[in-house]
């Protein structure tokens, strides 16, 4: 393989799956940021919220392997959450378990962004076509568990 090639780099960027998968999911992840401005929140934000509700207490670990996020990406992230009331830390029986409860005001403040969530989710849907996005909601989910 030679990067002189302009082939080999033209095919690279329509087929290289790193590539491709964190484009979409930048420009993906910046529209629904700018849906949740209105609630004081960002999209990283929304889905650690969301991941930990109904699952009082979940480890900290248990939270950063189920959002496939680095543990020190995640305590940055909860440290701000924290900050503002939505999340409470607590330390486990083992002094270094971190313990994620999401608190009322976070929960309120979920229940705030819902309708925000489903605004920008259609439009995300409808922009690929309902089956379409079934069948890649499908690979996604696939390439999650696989690798």
């Amino acid at each position: 393989m030679n990067l002189s090639d302009e082939n080999i780099r033209r095919e690279m960027g329509k087929s290289c799956a790193c590539f491709n998968l964190r484009r979409a999911a930048r420009i993906v992840t910046q529209k629904f940021d700018r849906a949740f401005q209105e609630a004081g929140i960002t999209a990283n934000q929304f889905s650690i919220l969301m991941s930990s509700y109904n699952q009082d207490p979940i480890l900290l670990t248990r939270l950063a392997r189920f959002l496939g996020m680095e543990r020190t990406t995640l305590s940055r992230n909860l440290s701000l959450l924290e900050s503002r009331g939505l999340v409470a830390i607590e330390t486990g029986s083992d002094k270094r378990e971190r313990r994620i409860t999401i608190t009322q005001k976070g929960i309120a403040l979920l229940e705030r962004s819902l309708p925000l969530w489903q605004e920008i989710q259609n439009e995300v849907v409808e922009s690929v076509g309902r089956e379409q996005w079934e069948e890649m909601l499908t690979g996604l989910q696939k390439v999650s568990r696989e690798i």
